[in-house]
Formats: C-alpha cells, sequence, structure tokens
C-alpha cells in the first residue's frame, strides 16, 4: 500500500508544480489589458440597443460592432453624407469599420429598427 501512494503521489506532485508554473500574474495583466483596449473600440448590440449608448475614438479608430441579439441589425451614420455603414449585421455577427478621419460628432442608427440610436464622437 505504501509502494501504491508513493508512486501515486510523485506524479501527483509533479503535476501541481507543473500547472502552477502555467499561472502567472503577467500573463492575467497581459490578457486583461488586451480585453480592456479591444473592448474600448467595440459596440455591443444587445437587447435592441447600442452599448455604450455614445463612443469616443480617435479619427480613423477601427470601431468593432457586436450582435449579441437575435435578429440582424444595421449600425448606420445618420449624417449627410453616410460617414459608415456596417450593412446587416447578422445575429451573433462581427463587424468592424473605420471612424471618420474628421473630429465631430455622427449619430447613427439601426436601419432595421430606427428607435436604436448611438452617437459615435470622433476627437
Amino acid at each position: 500500500m505504501r509502494r501504491l501512494t508513493a508512486t501515486l503521489a510523485a506524479p501527483l506532485a509533479a503535476s501541481a508544480l507543473l500547472l502552477a508554473g502555467c499561472s502567472s500574474s503577467t500573463n492575467s495583466t497581459t490578457s486583461t489589458g488586451t480585453t480592456s483596449a479591444a473592448a474600448a473600440d467595440t459596440i455591443v448590440i444587445k437587447n435592441f440597443a447600442f452599448s455604450p449608448a455614445t463612443l469616443t475614438v480617435a479619427p480613423g479608430t477601427k470601431v468593432t460592432v457586436m450582435n449579441e441579439d437575435s435578429v440582424t441589425h444595421t449600425l448606420t451614420s445618420t449624417a449627410s453624407p453616410h460617414a459608415f455603414d456596417t450593412g446587416d449585421i447578422a445575429a451573433g455577427a462581427t463587424m468592424t469599420f473605420t471612424a471618420p478621419g474628421k473630429a465631430g460628432s455622427y449619430p447613427y442608427i439601426c436601419t432595421i429598427h430606427t428607435y436604436m440610436h448611438g452617437t459615435l464622437t470622433v476627437s
């Protein structure tokens, strides 16, 4: 019985050391920083609303739009001429567009559900 315990204890201890070595606070910080940076330039469509309702970005920034609803939406500038238009974004899909190069406030809507609206501020 002692031999079986010793035989099992050594691999378990080695596995614990390997797993401990795989996790580090540096990797967590890097991952969190990357997520935060990506989330900063992202608009999420959920429950028939844009979140955040107002997003501020630098000129020419790539903005990601994630449709977490179960229906198709658009994110279309109402400024004339249209500064940006994602076209149809299917349920569960993600689309990217480039923010205008000129500073300003750019209201937008979903052209399918016109009560959905938000503002992209470029500064």
